[in-house]
């Protein structure tokens, strides 16, 4: 990899993703598959490996148990309450409709075994219980799940109720999908094993998870499947291979084997057409940046934190690294000053921006030197 250096006449600043939003992308390998709405990342990174109508509204069905279950683990990390604390079942929670864990009525249930029945079991029953007994109610659940939703950047999605059942009101993207699901991942790994859990048996009760990858495919590790009939079969999925996740969230499918033959088929195509490649370590050296009117004439500059960018593999070879500064940076100059950008490029793949910075002091040419440089630089034309 060669690093090419450039005098810019600006400095771009590279935008703060918090909330995280992906990238935009260019022309890349596609896929055609047979959902409706399709979108894939790569999680390190963030690129788009696939967007097919990503933005378009969809009902999620138990898809958007994943908000509900965001909510849980933000209330188990903060210690609001305990896997081993007990929540009552309401008549309304008993009553519920759809898939179920089958809870008692007038029984208490461990938010644990509520957590297994909603993740694992897809319990729209379970989910009224946590609803209640950590907020009070359903709708003022729901309203955590819409505040959540805007910190999140899901501009999307709409929540009207904890379990996903069919309401005009409630809608998603798989764009959102999968920004929440990367969230859960990446928020929560403490608790993101429930997700992997095959199985689970409550109250005699022995049910499977839904989705069908966890039983074909050992990387894979979440997340949730949903199913109506406006919805049609719906699957979001993350797999860990060799240190690269991908997520991939596909909705609007026919058939359950479809879902399950199109889960897998896609992620092998993001596994197999993409990788990650390292471009820059934070901290460690890459270039020398021009200072003007410094004690010393250049500054050793270093990414200011670890560059990896996503790539078809078929780009590899036409990688192109470029360290651009908006021309001398004035003295003095400070450890961790930004003095300018480094750019990432290859074909049919948007450009990569990470900023540049000072790894150490250069202080400001006393008088006297200041005097000598304008001197030599009014002679001689010397820029150092």
């Amino acid at each position: 990899m060669n690093l090419t250096r450039f005098a810019a006449a600006a400095v771009v600043a590279v935008p703060c993703l918090l909330p995280w939003q992906p990238p935009a992308h260019a022309a890349m390998p596609t896929i055609d598959t047979t959902a409706r709405n399709a979108y894939v990342i790569d999680v390190n990174t963030g690129a788009v490996l696939l967007d097919k109508n990503g933005e378009e509204h969809i009902p999620p069905a138990s898809m958007s148990k994943l908000m509900t279950e965001y909510i849980v683990f933000s209330y188990l990390k903060s210690g609001r309450v305990t896997l081993n604390d007990m929540l009552p079942v309401s008549e309304k929670a008993w009553r519920t409709q759809g898939s179920k864990m089958f809870v008692p009525l007038g029984g208490k249930i461990r938010v644990e075994d509520l957590l297994r029945g909603m993740i694992v079991q897809s319990g729209n029953d379970a989910c009224i219980v946590l609803a209640e007994g950590l907020a009070g109610s359903t709708d003022a659940f729901v309203t955590l799940m819409n505040q959540k939703a805007k910190e999140l950047g899901l501009t999307g999605s709409h929540f009207a109720n904890v379990d996903g059942l069919p309401d005009p009101d409630e809608y998603m993207t798989t764009r959102d999908l999968a920004i929440l699901a990367r969230h859960l991942i990446t928020d929560f790994p403490e608790y993101y094993h429930y997700d992997a859990e095959k199985e689970f048996t409550f109250n005699g009760i022995k049910q499977g998870n839904r989705n069908p990858l966890l039983y074909t495919d050992p990387t894979v590790d979440g997340l949730k499947t949903g199913h109506t009939d406006e919805a049609g079969y719906c699957l979001a999925a993350s797999a860990l291979r060799n240190g690269r996740r991908i997520i991939e969230v596909l909705a609007g499918m026919n058939r359950m084997q479809e879902r399950a033959d199109q889960g897998r088929v896609v992620m092998d195509w993001a596994f197999r057409e993409f990788d990650d490649y390292a471009i820059a370590k934070a901290g460690a050296i890459i270039d020398q940046a021009p200072v003007w009117l410094g004690q010393q004439a250049q500054v050793p500059v270093a990414a200011a934190h670890d560059v990896v960018v996503t790539l078809p593999r078929s780009d590899r070879s036409d990688l192109q690294v470029t360290a651009v500064y908006d021309g001398p940076t004035a003295a003095p100059v400070a450890p961790g000053q930004t003095v300018g950008k480094l750019l990432v490029s290859a074909p049919d793949t948007a450009p990569v921006e990470a900023p540049l910075v000072a790894t150490r002091s250069v202080p400001r040419l006393g008088v006297f030197g200041r005097m000598a440089f304008t001197a030599g630089y009014l002679l001689f034309g010397r820029h150092n």
